[in-house]
């Protein structure tokens, strides 16, 4: 039987949406539509590709959700560059996202703020390190010792993003805080730890105005320790 029914192709189970919406994406690219292009109304559309208005206008829906399309006065539909952050942003609450993904998510954050060392390093100014030492000198005694304040982490590592000069990092970091403060309050992750070699956010300051990216890399490794430890332990 098996034999039998080796030959047999898939059936094509996609909606007449779904194909209609892959059929205009596909479109743009091929005719090389830049952002602010018009693109042709709804009826001609459904002329074109022989199907109801219906059809594209559910489609053209689903383009604009996804950012890539917006409308514009006395111009109809035009192309758009999506803010990628801002599509995420509409699924990204934590408590309808599962155990692993959450995870994922936090250790997505981790990873981040150790690969965008260099960036801080070749564009952090003098302006940056005062405003860095200023922030620190607010934070509670013995701040390295309390694992996750959110308002601290927002304003230290949201001066960190900023120094990138990254609009989307920054965006993102802004995104995924509010999941990183979740998995801490919600027990998915082990008990707490104590790491002794845990760098603080007065150490990574100093680190950013004497040391190099290497030693930033290492000392954000070490800063954010405890939280790779809860991971894995």
């Amino acid at each position: 039987m098996e034999k039998l029914l080796a030959g047999i192709p898939m059936i094509d189970t996609s909606s007449l949406v779904d194909k209609v919406e892959q059929n205009l994406i596909s479109l743009f690219i091929e005719k090389e539509f830049q952002v602010g292009d018009a693109i042709p109304k709804e009826l001609e559309l459904a002329q074109s590709l022989g199907v109801s208005r219906t059809v594209i206008r559910e489609a053209m829906l689903r383009l604009r959700l996804m950012g890539l399309i917006e409308s514009k006065k006395h111009r109809g539909a035009v192309i758009t560059s999506p803010d990628l952050v801002s599509v995420l942003q509409k699924s990204m609450n934590p408590k309808i996202l599962n155990k692993e993904t959450l995870k994922e998510i936090f250790e997505m954050r981790l990873s981040l703020e150790i690969g965008m060392a260099d960036f801080i390093m070749e564009r952090v100014s003098a302006q940056d390190i005062q405003d860095l030492k200023e922030l620190v000198k607010h934070e509670p005694p013995r701040s390295e010792k309390l694992l996750f304040q959110i308002e601290h982490e927002i304003a230290f590592h949201g001066k960190l993003y900023e120094i990138t000069g990254n609009e989307t990092m920054k965006k993102f970091q802004r995104l995924l805080l509010p999941v990183f403060d979740y998995v801490h309050q919600s027990g998915l992750l082990k008990k707490l730890v104590d790491n002794q070699s845990y760098v603080s956010h007065g150490g990574l300051v100093d680190i950013i105005e004497n040391g190099d990216a290497e030693k930033l890399r290492n000392a954000m490794r070490s800063h954010l320790e405890n939280h790779f430890a809860r991971l894995f332990d």
